[in-house]
């Protein structure tokens, strides 16, 4: 077991990356993702990797492209404003289904915004972002330590699917300090194969890779794979967390950083007499249903918390299997709830939904 280290959620990302065999990095900076740029700026010659500093977002999401057509693991990391100039890059790659990670280390908007921790990119991740009929694998870690075991798991996952996967997390977890073990090292020798890899035909038959199919029927057909693959996601791959919901009354909702808070906020209320809960979703695509497809009758409401204007609360009114009300709490632009926050809003719906 490796021992414990002290490192900031964009450190423990980056050098979980280089052991899970990460060896190219392409990106612009921007902040707060800096630390994680500054990281595998250094670490990856240090490997025998390659950092590339590309001219700008739209850039690096095409090197990464090419890259990725070569079999290798890589990754970009951005935040808010630089993911949205790498969609048109992100919707190809997931067209012609090609393995990488992307890092969102979202900071306030709309706009240029600020570079205050946010939760407003949820709708840009879980519902395309770009062009077509596409999805990426979206995880929202909670910790330091989530930051890197599902940087592991992310790469597993782009393999095992040959699709992109989006971390996605804020600033304020981007860059809080924590104890982690990191994990084991992966031997390149022991990546999984990658048959379909550009790598030079000399002693195999040729490989091709296309953007899209040349006629129509063989971009429908494309789609149609597609969509049997993302159906096999949405089976096999969807994750949360829950806390003490078999007596709970009213059930928080959240992710990331918000979802930690709400996670105090429970306990306030618990002290105080109040029954509540938590259903933390990891993966925010495909979203987990199965979190809300319990009977718990003594559940009154759930309140959706979200670092933005209501991204979620959509796929939280389609997820629940009864009548239940969901309310929601959060605000753009920047704002971080404090337990109390959520606590007191918690006795208030408490109040508007008692019989």
């Amino acid at each position: 077991m490796n021992e414990t280290e002290l490192l900031s959620g964009n450190e423990a990302l980056a050098e979980s990356a280089i052991r899970a065999g990460c060896r190219f990095f392409c990106g612009y900076p921007i902040t707060p993702q800096g630390e994680l740029f500054e990281y595998m700026a250094r670490r990856l010659p240090e490997v025998g990797g390659t950092f590339i500093q590309s001219e700008s977002e739209t850039a690096g999401i095409n090197m990464v492209y090419g890259i990725a057509a070569a079999g290798k693991r890589v990754m970009t990391a951005s935040s808010s404003t630089g993911i949205s100039l790498m969609q048109e890059g992100i919707s190809f790659l997931a067209a012609t289904q090609l393995p990488c990670l992307i890092v969102n280390v979202m900071r306030a908007g709309p706009g240029l915004g600020q570079v205050r921790p946010s939760q407003a990119d949820y709708m840009q991740a879980t519902k395309g972002g770009g062009h077509g009929d596409y999805h990426c694998i979206v995880l929202a870690p909670s910790t330091v330590q989530e930051m890197a075991d599902l940087t592991t798991e992310s790469f597993r996952l782009a393999d095992a699917y040959r699709n992109p996967v989006i971390i996605l997390c804020d600033g304020m977890l981007g860059q809080v300090m924590e104890p982690i073990r990191l994990p084991e090292t992966t031997p390149l020798s022991e990546l999984p194969p990658k048959p379909w890899a550009i790598t030079g035909a000399k002693n195999r038959p040729r490989n091709l890779i296309l953007a899209a199919p040349y006629t129509e029927d063989e971009l429908i057909a494309l789609n149609v794979e597609l969509d049997k693959k993302y159906e096999s996601i949405e089976d096999h791959e969807p994750r949360w967390e829950s806390k003490l919901l078999d007596d709970a009354e009213i059930v928080l909702v959240a992710f990331g950083t918000a979802a930690r808070i709400a996670e105090d906020a429970v306990m306030k209320a618990r002290d105080a007499g109040l029954s509540l809960g938590l259903i933390r979703p990891i993966t925010l695509w495909p979203f987990p249903t199965s979190a809300f497809g319990q009977d718990h009758r003594k559940l009154r409401a759930y309140i959706v918390v979200e670092m933005n204007n209501g991204q979620m609360l959509e796929d939280v009114q389609l997820a629940k299997n009864s009548e239940t009300p969901v309310y929601h709490f959060g605000k753009g632009g920047g704002w971080v709830p404090s337990a109390e926050d959520i606590y007191r809003e918690s006795e208030a719906v408490n109040r508007m939904i008692q019989p």
